[in-house]
């Protein structure tokens, strides 16, 4: 079985690629866009990696050739994540791969979604959170382009990812409790819908065979029911933090909203777009290029400053996966891929905390 690995340069890609290839489980290839993108699996040798834009679907088709699977871990903007997507699919229809596993997200379902939600359950586009809607939209065109395809389709909905070398809910947390900046709404008593990464890694192997499995949605978490404060405390403990001095938040941090000239520029960019923009009137064209003259500004706080010591912040999104009351079913994926979640979550929290340490972060 050979794979490739789309966004192999992330958290999740890059662990995928770190364990296949180390186990010798599945034969991968990783797929980066940049050089740079190598950095942290230069250390493999003979690892048969490609170059190549996932918005491409020549140099991507080219770059997944010979491949029965593809695996599609790619991050990044909502636009991003919705390009890639389409252009994922149709690169593995050129090259005749067999099958595409995209990682979506359990967010396509809500941050806190109601009890006896499952994967039959409607997804949403309209939530405030453009990240969860791209993914939902990412998964109702691949869904379409397999109606049409030949190439299998899984679809796997993990929702709060952890362990070493996570940004946000390893290191993040961290940070946060660091900082000072952390805090649990309720004490941190909402439910958590964890997922340990190679409990994921695994559910993604699994994806790999199996006629029943295409055309389906699995969510994939860990087997026990964890609260968000069961999430921070081992975190905490390491880092010598008293969780009964973790705070309550005082307010909700709206979502950051782009300005209206970064919507202009991404929609100018666009592809739809410039593939008509010559039939447009020069006056309307004036009008665009005057609306983009002035640098591009964000209105959401400066993300290379550290936030202000002692300062609890809870923002809209957190606020919302906080009240989660539910812990999402994984009966589809143990029934239909033989899912075993093998790390439990008392193993998966050690695992993390062993690599803050050896990340070098305050740890007793």
């Amino acid at each position: 079985m050979k794979a490739a690995v789309l966004g192999a340069n992330g958290f999740v890609g890059g662990r995928m690629v770190e364990k296949f290839h180390l186990e010798k489980t599945v034969e991968v290839r990783p797929v980066v866009r940049t050089y740079s993108g190598l950095a942290r699996l230069a250390r493999f040798d003979n690892l048969d990696w490609r170059l190549a834009d996932a918005r491409d679907c020549a140099a991507l088709a080219k770059a997944i050739e010979g491949c029965d699977v593809v695996v599609n871990s790619i991050q990044g903007e909502p636009r991003v994540i919705l390009e890639t997507a389409v252009q994922s699919y149709k690169a593995a229809q050129a090259a005749g791969v067999r099958r595409l596993v995209f990682i979506s997200s359990a967010a396509v379902n809500g941050l806190a979604p109601a009890p006896g939600t499952d994967e039959a359950a409607p997804i949403r586009t309209d939530s405030p959170f453009p990240y969860s809607n791209a993914k939902a939209r990412a998964e109702g065109e691949l869904s379409r382009l397999r109606r049409g395809g030949s190439v299998e389709l899984v679809i796997l909905r993990p929702s709060i990812i952890y362990g070493p070398r996570s940004p946000r809910w390893t290191a993040g947390v961290a940070g946060e409790l660091l900082d000072g900046t952390a805090c649990l709404l309720d004490g941190g008593r909402g439910i958590c819908n964890t997922v340990y990464v190679d409990n994921l890694i695994e559910a993604v192997e699994l994806s790999f065979a199996g006629a029943k499995s295409d055309g389906q949605v699995f969510f994939v978490s860990d087997r026990e029911e964890v609260t968000w404060a069961d999430l921070y405390r081992p975190i905490a403990e390491a880092l010598g933090v008293d969780m009964t001095a973790i705070p309550g938040p005082t307010g909700v941090t709206p979502q950051p909203r782009p300005a209206l000239k970064h919507a202009l520029k991404q929609f100018h960019n666009s592809t739809r777009l410039q593939s008509i923009l010559p039939f447009f009137p020069l006056r309307l064209k004036r009008v665009l290029r005057a609306a983009m003259a002035t640098p591009v500004k964000w209105q959401v706080p400066n993300p290379w400053l550290q936030p202000e010591a002692g300062r609890p912040v809870l923002t809209e999104e957190m606020a919302g996966l906080e009240r989660c009351k539910y812990k999402l079913p994984i009966r589809k994926a143990e029934d239909l891929l033989g899912y075993r979640p093998s790390v439990s979550f008392e193993e998966g929290c050690r695992r993390a905390v062993a690599w803050l340490r050896f990340a070098g972060y305050r740890a007793l």
